[in-house]
C-alpha cells in the first residue's frame, strides 16, 4: 500500500519531529493534540527546524513554507479521514495509548496502519484495544527524530507481514534506516543501552570514578557521548522509567541503580530542568556528589573500567541475538545508526566489536565480573557456546560475524 497521508497524534517533542520529518519528505501530515498550547509548540518546533536549515543556507524561506504548508494542525480528527497511517506520540503510559487506537479507529479507513512510537511497551496489547491487530505496528524514532537515522519497526504477534512491508518502505521514503526487531521489553537499542547506563550509574554510586571520568572513557572507547551526558539528553526521568519497566520484565541483572530514584526525587531530570549528573547553567553538580558521598564505598570496594560498563551492552545483544530478537547485522546496525557507536575509529555495533575484541576475552571479562557484581554479568549462553566452538572472532574469521 502506498502511503499518500499521515496522521501524527501527540505534538511534543518527538510528535512535532516526526511531523517535520514526514513533511520534509513531502507528504502532507495532520498533527493533532488535545492541547492548543501543545499544538502551537509542536507547530514552533517544525518551524524551528526548517528555520536552522534555511539559516545553514540548506533551503530557502520559500521552500520552508512549502514545507510547512504540508503540516495541518488539529484539536480534532476531521481531517483523519483519508490518512493511510497514524503514528500515535502522546505519553508513554499505555492506558492513554488505548485509548487513543480506538479512538482513533472510529475516524481512519479500515486500511489505515496503526503505528506506535512507543519506546518500550508491548505492541501486542495496544493491537488487543483494536478490532485489527494486524494493522498495529511499533515505528520507534530516535531523539531528536529530524536527526538520529534509526527506526525500529516492531510488529505485534498479529501485525501481518503487508504492514510490515508497507511500513518498512514508508520509513525508508522518510531516508530512514529501518530495522525490524521482534517484540521484547525495551524492543532492541533501549534494550542494549539500559546495563550500560545502569552500570555506569552504579560506578558513580560506588564511588569507583566521577562522571566526568567515566563519560571521558566511554568517549575514548567509541560512544558519542559518554552515558551521564546522553542520560542527561534524554531525561533521567525518561531514563528510570525504562529501567524500572524492564527490571520489572528482565529481573535482577536488570535491578536499577538507586541513584536513579535520588535524581527524580531530587528534580534532577537533566538538561530540561537545568540540573542531572551535571548542572547547567548557574546549576552545579555538587548535590550529586554529595548524595554519593553520603551512600559510602561498598563493602567490598568497587572499580571503574570501560569494561565494566561497555561488556554488559554486549551481554545484553547477545541474548537480543540468542532470542532472535534480530539478527546480527540488523543488532550492529541498530546500535550504529541509533547511538552513533564507534570503535577504534569504525562505525562498529556490539557484537562486531566483541569479535575484534574476541569472544574469549569477552567471556573472561564478564566472568570475572560475575564474580565481583553478581548476576548482572552473567554471561549470555550463545556467547559461551561461540567460545566452545572455536568462533571467537576476527582472529579465526568466525564469531558472530564470519569473516573473508
Amino acid at each position: 500500500m502506498y502511503i499518500f497521508k499521515a496522521g501524527v497524534v501527540g505534538a511534543g517533542t518527538m510528535g512535532g519531529e516526526i511531523a517535520q520529518v514526514i513533511s520534509c519528505s513531502g507528504l502532507p501530515v495532520v498533527l493533532k493534540d488535545v492541547d492548543r498550547k501543545m499544538l502551537d509548540k509542536g507547530m514552533d518546533t517544525i518551524r524551528r527546524i526548517y528555520q536552522g536549515r534555511v539559516d545553514k543556507g540548506k533551503m530557502s524561506a520559500v521552500e520552508l513554507e512549502d514545507k510547512l504548508s504540508l503540516v495541518e494542525p488539529s484539536l480534532s480528527y476531521d481531517s483523519f479521514a483519508d490518512v493511510d497511517i497514524v503514528i500515535e506520540a502522546v505519553p508513554e503510559k499505555i492506558e492513554i495509548k488505548k485509548l487513543v487506537l480506538k479512538e482513533l479507529e472510529e475516524v481512519v479507513p479500515e486500511t489505515s496502519i496503526f503505528a506506535s512510537n512507543t519506546s518500550a511497551l508491548s505492541i501486542s496489547e495496544l493491537a488487543s484495544a483494536t478490532t485489527r491487530p494486524g494493522k498495529v505496528i511499533g515505528m520507534h524514532f530516535f531523539n531528536p527524530a529530524h536527526v538520529m537515522k534509526l527506526v525500529e519497526i516492531i510488529p505485534g504477534l498479529e501485525t501481518s507481514q503487508e504492514t510490515i512491508d508497507d511500513v518498512v518502505t514508508f520509513t525508508e521514503s522518510l531516508r530512514k534506516v529501518a530495522v525490524v526487531v521482534q517484540e521484547c521489553p525495551g524492543f532492541l537499542v533501549n534494550r542494549l543501552l539500559m546495563p550500560y547506563f545502569n552500570e555506569a550509574a552504579l560506578c558513580l554510586q560506588q564511588g569507583a570514578a566521577t562522571a566526568t571520568e567515566i563519560d571521558a572513557a566511554l568517549t575514548s572507547f567509541g560512544m558519542p557521548m559518554g552515558p551521564f551526558t546522553l542520560m542527561d539528553m534524554l531525561g533521567i526521568d525518561v531514563c528510570k522509567y525504562v529501567a524500572d519497566y524492564l527490571y520489572d520484565e528482565y529481573g535482577p541483572r536488570l535491578e536499577p541503580a538507586k541513584l536513579l530514584d535520588q535524581l527524580v526525587a531530587a528534580g534532577r531530570l537533566g538538561e530540561k530542568t537545568g540540573k542531572g549528573f551535571y548542572g547547567y547553567g548557574g546549576e552545579s553538580d555538587e548535590p550529586v556528589k554529595a548524595m554519593i558521598a553520603a551512600a559510602g564505598r561498598e563493602p567490598h570496594g568497587s572499580e571503574f573500567s570501560v569494561e565494566r560498563a561497555i561488556y554488559p551492552l554486549i551481554n545484553e545483544a547477545v541474548l537480543a541475538l540468542q532470542e532472535h530478537i534480530a539478527p546480527a547485522s540488523d543488532v550492529d546496525l541498530a546500535m550504529i545508526a541509533g547511538t552513533g557507536m564507534t570503535y577504534h575509529g569504525e562505525r562498529k555495533g556490539p557484537l562486531a566489536i566483541a569479535d575484534e575484541i574476541g569472544l574469549d576475552v569477552v567471556l573472561a571479562g564478564l566472568e570475572k565480573f560475575f564474580g565481583l557484581y553478581g548476576e548482572r554479568f552473567r554471561p549470555a549462553r550463545l556467547l559461551r557456546t561461540k567460545v566452545r566452538a572455536g568462533h571467537l572472532g576476527i582472529r579465526v574469521r568466525r564469531g558472530f560475524h564470519e569473516y573473508a
